[in-house]
């Protein structure tokens, strides 16, 4: 097998010159996005479509940072805030209305434990799968081969080695599960502080009918 195909069947491979040549097209799109005009935000999403492999209203503050682009596939309405790093050694899927905070890493990429084998160069790659409207705070790493349910909030500042679930708030390092998320959450802003009325009622014109998707 080729190092390519090596690499894309999540086993240990070697970065040689193919592997190069697929990064390099890549960061010349990174180039073009990371010194582009912050207030351009049409010519932003231009970019972030041609870098990602699916996007569908892809927004992504620069600076940014992957390996090909093309093994990341986000669903509807993502963002991502600034200095967000995603290494696509393998493939990263994250699904409809997600949203990353500043400084978030995710990582698919690692190396042998014993050092012997460490120095011989090679590597591998191991999926992340994100769900459906999902969270994640500022400063988050998500390591290799996690996966992370849907309707999540990861906190801030969070290293998620381990699966998360469908529906709940998970915190810390490791992170883990703190509860559930329930409609007694529905109204709630920062901390004990519920959205005001004025807010609330334009979000209860715009649930109406949406429910489903959020079940």
């Amino acid at each position: 097998m080729t190092n390519r195909e090596r690499r894309d069947r999540g086993l240990a491979y070697i970065s040689d010159e193919s592997i190069f040549e697929e990064q390099a097209v890549c960061r010349r799109i990174l180039q073009k996005l990371n010194f582009m005009d912050r207030s351009d935000f049409a010519g932003i999403r231009n970019v972030v479509k041609e870098l990602l492999g699916k996007s569908e209203d892809a927004f992504i503050n620069p600076p940014f940072y992957c390996d090909y682009g093309s093994h990341i596939e986000v669903g509807k309405n993502f963002f991502a805030n600034y200095n967000c790093t995603l290494l696509d050694v393998a493939p990263i899927r994250i699904g409809d209305n997600c949203q990353m905070a500043p400084n978030v890493s995710i990582y698919t990429a690692g190396h042998p434990i014993h050092p012997l084998s460490r120095d011989s160069g090679y590597e591998y790659g191991k999926a992340v799968t994100i769900g459906d409207h999902v969270w994640i705070g500022g400063n988050t790493v998500i390591c290799p081969g996690v996966t992370i349910g849907d309707h999540v909030v990861i906190g801030a500042g969070s290293v998620v080695t381990r699966d998360i679930p469908d529906w709940c708030i998970a915190a810390g390092n490791p992170c883990r599960v703190i509860r559930k998320i329930t409609d007694a959450d529905l109204k709630k802003l920062f901390r004990d502080e519920e959205i005001d009325e004025e807010a609330w009622a334009d979000i209860e014109q715009k649930m109406e009918g949406m429910r489903e998707q959020y079940r």
